[in-house]
């Protein structure tokens, strides 16, 4: 999923699961990871956000996405709605907004994966994805290397 793609989904979410799936998409959070933050894990003057007991039990520090305000974390967190709920909003906004026509296999982990390509093509470096995305191994995280190979050419030719 591409940013462009993104916004296009966004426009078929209520406000609440829009501010869901932000977190999934800009701070690269699982399903599980969103639905379990708290607001005592935002640090608004930091721009960071704690991630507890992620997958494999482990905490570790992401930004707080830019359109993540405090408003937004004293209405809507804790989130109200199941696992299931939030995957279907999502989808059904995937579907109105024609991506599924485009990715059929699109899914709510697509946000995350969204996530690693973005930062990859801003630049940041594989080592600081890794950390982000909580990945114990950086191989696990070099898999997104393959879906921009373009970038990786065009850096290449830049620095040489």
């Amino acid at each position: 999923m591409i940013e462009e793609e993104f916004s296009k989904v966004l426009d078929f979410l209520h406000q609440r699961h829009r501010i869901a799936c932000g977190l999934a998409w800009c701070s690269g959070l699982r399903l599980s990871e969103v639905l379990n933050v708290q607001k005592s894990d935002f640090d608004f003057e930091n721009k960071k956000l704690l991630v507890r007991q992620g997958k494999g039990k482990k905490d570790r520090i992401v930004p707080i996405a830019k359109g993540i305000k405090p408003h937004h974390v004293d209405m809507f967190i804790p989130f109200k709605f199941e696992h299931r709920a939030l995957q279907k909003a999502f989808m059904r906004a995937c579907e109105k907004s024609g991506l599924t026509k485009q990715k059929p296999s699109v899914h709510f982990h697509s946000l995350r994966h969204g996530f690693a390509t973005h930062c990859l093509r801003r630049g940041i470096n594989l080592r600081a994805i890794q950390k982000m995305l909580g990945h114990s191994d950086l191989s696990t995280t070099a898999i997104y290397l393959d879906l921009c190979p373009e970038e990786i050419l065009n850096e290449y030719q830049e620095k040489f």
